[in-house]
């Protein structure tokens, strides 16, 4: 599972980066400021989930378990839902996908507790 999430952080890195630039730059008068920075914060934890992704990869290395992969996938769930939908709201204009986007988020906190979780239990320490 390390690896997994180790190629799917880099990937997600990469795509973060791929799509700040073309916000900043592509989007450009195509859409209104509002809806730019909607797509930046959309850019911004595509960017700092892809980093957890990597702590997930390193933590499960040292104390592997459901919970650090659980942990994994609630944040590549999170960039789906909660990058994804603020995206397709800065593109498309469409309200509705902005629904769905607290739930991206739930699934970020979620991840991050099983990422704190599985430390604490990793390290030898009573749950």
């Amino acid at each position: 599972m390390d690896r997994i999430f180790f190629l799917l952080g880099s990937l997600s890195g990469f795509l973060a980066v791929a799509l700040g630039a073309f916000g900043a730059h592509g989007l450009e008068g195509r859409i209104t400021a509002d809806m730019r920075a909607v797509f930046e914060i959309g850019v911004r934890y595509q960017m700092y989930h892809a980093l957890a992704l990597l702590a997930v990869a390193w933590a499960h290395t040292r104390w592997p378990g459901m919970v650090l992969t659980a942990g994994g996938w609630l944040f590549v769930a999170g960039t789906v839902i909660f990058s994804g939908s603020l995206y397709v709201l800065s593109l498309t204009g469409v309200r509705w996908h902005g629904a769905v986007t607290p739930l991206g988020g739930l699934a970020f906190m979620a991840g991050w507790l099983c990422l704190a979780w599985g430390a604490w239990a990793g390290a030898g320490r009573p749950i």
